[in-house]
């Protein structure tokens, strides 16, 4: 697979909605309902919502470009966390959260996803924080290794609404070189 990752751009907002209907499955737990899982994509990751995004200049989306194609984003707040919870278990401040990190599964397995967290510590780097923060659904293993495998680990906890379900995620923290 020949692939770039680059800031995405306004013309990446249709496919970012694309692959998010593709990749925000995959985070659920089994439990989680495809009504739940479609309003929560309809309701803050739509084609309108990536516009927003990428007109906020506190976020930054970083896209897996395969030949034309997008296989995989990150997207990163540049923010303090607003949830309480979040907030007393960060302890490498100043913090940006890594708000999402999807790799499209054809390419899951190929070191894509490695990349793509490279790129998006580094970007975090560069626009000063000290540590990257991030929630994963308790119940999403793989997700989990990965992201210990990437240097993060577990400092506390949080509660994500995700349709009528209440679900529960890991705070995960990591230091910036």
């Amino acid at each position: 697979m020949t692939h770039t990752i680059r800031k995405a751009t306004t013309d990446d907002a249709g496919p970012l909605a694309d692959l998010t209907a593709v990749t925000f499955p995959l985070a659920c737990p089994p439990s989680s309902s495809p009504e739940d899982i479609a309003a929560h994509v309809a309701n803050t990751l739509s084609e309108r919502h990536f516009r927003e995004y990428m007109a906020d200049p506190d976020v930054t989306i970083l896209v897996i470009d395969a030949d034309g194609a997008l296989r995989g984003y990150s997207l990163l707040v540049n923010r303090p966390a607003e949830d309480p919870d979040v907030a007393a278990a960060l302890k490498v401040l100043p913090t940006m959260e890594l708000s999402k990190c999807y790799v499209h599964p054809e390419h899951h397995g190929l070191g894509a996803a490695g990349e793509l967290m490279h790129a998006s510590l580094q970007a975090a780097a560069e626009a000063g924080a000290a540590g990257v923060w991030l929630g994963v659904n308790s119940q999403n293993a793989r997700a989990i290794r990965f992201y210990e495998k990437s240097g993060f680990r577990k400092v506390g906890s949080k509660s994500f609404r995700l349709g009528t379900t209440v679900e529960h995620d890991f705070v995960l923290e990591r230091a910036l070189p």
